[in-house]
């Protein structure tokens, strides 16, 4: 093989390992993916929500044509994006509002995180995520509103994680964020770039500007947040940084 071609057949192997990580979809005989492969893959992140979003428009696209109102279209629709993720993403906002909240030293605070059941903070902060969500694909109303926002929601979100990842370092030292570790910072400016395109495409220059804005602010409070309760960033900061992410570009995608 020449050296182009084993550029592009890595290129490959990390979309792929990105789409079997964020997503429960396989392609064959698939191979759990972990440890450094995650940071290796973290610049098709977005390329992997884009999917999830293009998933979601369709199941809203389908329940819009049946005769559904929006509501329960647009529930349907994140109802389908969180299957097709297998609320990874939600365990992580649940987990980590609940350690966060409920947790008074370092220690009992990633005991908390750590735990797989889920509070009163989680139960209210995955709450919260859901009705914005479906509020917002619901006061869209139209498909043709709603599959760009999806889009643009669940491929831009992904993209912020790799950057927490490269800025703040593992509060644990097991566990799935240190096995990751650092990505290269080729991989996380890479998904930088590409959730910037993802945005302007689907939300205009404008709105896209506006959204970026909004998103580098939260994800700098939610790193300064992680450092400041447990000394740095886990798999389940990086499910929230999504989660927060994808309810602005929503919420702005109603502009």
């Amino acid at each position: 093989m020449t050296v182009d071609e084993v550029w592009f057949r890595e290129r490959a192997d990390d979309l792929t390992a990105s789409i079997l990580f964020l997503t429960r979809l396989r392609f064959g005989p698939a191979k759990p993916v972990a440890g450094a492969e995650i940071g290796r893959a973290a610049w098709a992140f977005p390329i992997a929500g884009v999917v999830v979003g293009l998933i979601g428009a369709l199941v809203y696209a389908l329940a819009h044509r049946a005769g559904l109102p929006a509501w329960p279209a647009a529930a349907l629709s994140v109802a389908a994006t969180m299957a097709v993720s297998g609320c990874l993403h939600e365990d992580g906002l649940a987990d980590t509002v609940d350690g966060f909240g409920g947790g008074d030293t370092r220690e009992r605070k990633l005991a908390i995180m750590r735990d797989s059941r889920i509070g009163v903070y989680g139960v209210c902060a995955l709450s919260l995520s859901v009705l914005l969500r479906v509020g917002a694909l619901a006061s869209l109303g139209a498909p043709a509103l709603v599959a760009p926002a999806l889009i643009a929601a669940h491929g831009a979100a992904r993209g912020g994680m790799p950057l927490v990842m490269y800025f703040v370092p593992p509060a644990r030292g097991d566990g799935l964020s240190a096995g990751a570790g650092q990505p290269p910072r080729e991989s996380a400016a890479a998904a930088a770039v590409l959730s910037v395109l993802v945005l302007a495409l689907c939300l205009g220059v404008w709105l896209g500007i506006a959204a970026l804005v909004l998103l580098v602010i939260a994800a700098v409070f939610l790193a300064w947040l992680s450092v400041a309760q447990i000394d740095g960033q886990t798999g389940d900061v990086l499910g929230a940084v999504e989660q927060v992410s994808e309810i602005i570009i929503l919420l702005v995608a109603l502009r």
